[in-house]
């Protein structure tokens, strides 16, 4: 079983140091198949740190192409998940299945926004798969996910321009720091945003009443 894995491992090792070789196109489709179920070793991060610490003046195209292939597969897993996608619960406990409806029945796109920007071992899969069984709207979903991705992808982006090869370092140490700090102003934003709402509500319920 072991010697199955670790050739399992080595293949997809192998082709995403092949897929690297196409550039942003390649970084595309690795984003795409880390997202929709099939771990790349090293990860999204790593290759798009790989690739702008080598070609800083193309970062922008591997963000973009980063961010367009990670939400693409986060959007397959989510397809896949309105039909298989109890079986993949099934693996986590009932509590932590429990709590993540409720945050996806309360608090909608935010929650997955907020999960996308989350640093590991944070379970962001968990959190797609439950909006493709819980049938969160795609549309809010997607967003959801371009917007987290995008502000994850720019910030490793400039930061491995700007550093080249100590991003990995700098991340490793101050992005569980960053993350938790981002999620913590969108749900802020979002709050506030609400706030204003029900207070505007209740003034043109005021002045009608008057």
């Amino acid at each position: 079983m072991k010697s199955l894995i670790h050739k399992v491992t080595g293949g997809l090792g192998k082709l995403s140091h092949w897929l690297l070789s196409f550039g942003p196109f390649g970084l595309l489709a690795i984003a795409f198949l880390d997202s929709v179920l099939v771990p790349i070793p090293g990860g999204v991060d790593a290759m798009l740190l790989l690739l702008a610490a080598s070609r800083p003046s193309w970062v922008l195209s591997y963000v973009a192409a980063a961010m367009i292939g990670s939400t693409a597969g986060c959007v397959g897993l989510y397809k896949i998940s309105e039909r298989a996608g109890h079986r993949a619960l099934n693996r986590f406990s009932e509590k932590k299945q429990k709590r993540v409806k409720d945050l996806i029945d309360r608090y909608d796109m935010l929650s997955v926004l907020v999960a996308s920007v989350l640093p590991p071992p944070f379970p962001f899969k968990l959190f797609v798969v439950s909006a493709g069984v819980f049938r969160l709207n795609l549309v809010r979903f997607t967003i959801a996910i371009a917007v987290g991705r995008t502000f994850r992808y720019l910030l490793e982006g400039y930061l491995a321009a700007r550093y080249g090869e100590h991003a990995k370092e700098i991340l490793a140490h101050y992005y569980p720091a960053i993350g938790i700090g981002a999620a913590v102003l969108i749900i802020v934003f979002f709050v506030a945003k609400n706030l204003l709402k029900r207070g505007s509500r209740r003034e043109a319920v005021s002045s009608v009443e008057s």
